[in-house]
């Protein structure tokens, strides 16, 4: 892949015949209803998946992989855009408390201009809900890029240089754009220059998601999958300045069913009330009919229960959660490569979660 298409894929990254792979599942029953949607992530290109579900309290967790690679639920991965649901939490964390409103316009400090509409300034809502009117990445962002690592070389300088240089698409609060660069700057807004410290004490922490982190660990290392991007392995991908985004959040199966876990039953969960808040819906697009909450979109299963999710990718992975909250069940799926244009994983995670919830 030449270095231009690559660069060009750095915005988008927020099923078959059975192949041979190892598979690793403890029990029948639910890791036998897995085992199919495993054998197309690898049908369809994966050198190694794992799934993770919840249904009816009970978690279950199936690795399949090639050449006996096979991850399990302490597997690393690198998350992606998962980690904008994470922000989204920590933003109702801090309305709870009352330190901001949703309606707060964004703020940055002294050097950072704040593109602006020319009806009203964005809302902290805006960036939540991908309703800003910012696009999907600064301006120069990729004009010093590693092809294969996008983010790894961009400072606050850069930064502040860029949105000098960003105009908005659309005005704030009137249409549906989903923007890493929207979400990197509510981390900003929320914690500058310490966006990742605020993310573990106000979210992962609390919840116990201890490998859910940016900073790669030595014992996280030694546990974490190798990504791919067309057959071939790339580095993870580093990010200073945007990682409100999740562009650069490790994670594994274990720690996002308790986060699953945490969605379907907040009233257990010590975030409860931010919770709620990011599960509410706050915003509908009006040329296409989708709703948002903060961070989480909102869809349709097959018999008109509402689905949860969200998606994520860097150039080595691929991610996806998705939940039905009334009904109690949750799938969360992780793969070593990532997948140029359409995402067949995705579409992998929301049959079975269809499939769970008709059965």
């Amino acid at each position: 892949m030449d270095r231009r298409r690559v660069l060009g894929t750095a915005a988008a990254a927020a099923g078959v015949a059975l192949l041979p792979g190892k598979a690793m599942a403890a029990g029948g029953g639910l890791a036998a209803r897995v085992r199919p949607y495993l054998d197309r992530a690898l049908a369809a290109g994966a050198p190694s998946a794992v799934f993770g579900v919840i249904r009816s309290g009970r978690r279950q967790v199936v690795g399949a992989g090639r050449d006996g690679r096979v991850p399990d639920g302490r597997t690393v991965f690198q998350l992606g855009s998962i980690g904008k649901t994470l922000t989204a939490t920590a933003l109702a964390r801090a309305v709870g408390a009352g330190t901001v409103r949703l309606d707060t316009p964004l703020s940055l400090p002294s050097g950072f201009t704040v593109p602006r509409g020319k009806t009203r300034r964005i809302t902290l809502r805006d960036l939540a809900t991908h309703s800003s009117g910012l696009p999907t990445l600064p301006a120069d962002l990729l004009t010093q890029a590693d092809p294969y690592n996008p983010y790894a070389h961009y400072t606050l300088e850069d930064l502040a240089v860029g949105l000098r240089q960003t105009p908005l698409d659309n005005e704030p609060g009137s249409a549906y754009a989903y923007s890493n660069l929207g979400f990197g700057l509510l981390g900003q807004a929320l914690a500058f220059d310490g966006v990742d410290a605020m993310l573990q004490r106000r979210v992962a922490a609390p919840l116990g998601l201890w490998d859910t982190t940016t900073t790669l660990r030595p014992d996280m290392a030694s546990r974490k999958a190798v990504g791919h991007m067309a057959g071939k392995a790339v580095p993870d991908w580093r990010d200073r300045v945007l990682s409100g985004a999740g562009t650069s959040m490790y994670s594994t199966v274990d720690d996002m069913l308790r986060y699953l876990d945490a969605q379907l039953r907040p009233e257990r969960s010590p975030l409860r009330d931010a919770i709620e808040l990011t599960q509410r819906h706050h915003f509908t697009d009006p040329a296409t009919g989708l709703r948002l909450g903060l961070g989480w979109h909102f869809g349709s299963l097959s018999d008109g229960r509402t689905m949860t999710w969200h998606n994520g990718g860097t150039y080595g992975f691929s991610t996806c959660a998705a939940f039905d909250r009334e009904n109690g069940t949750a799938v969360m799926m992780m793969v070593n490569t990532y997948s140029d244009g359409a995402r067949p994983f995705d579409t992998l995670v929301f049959a079975l979660l269809d499939e769970l919830v008709g059965s």
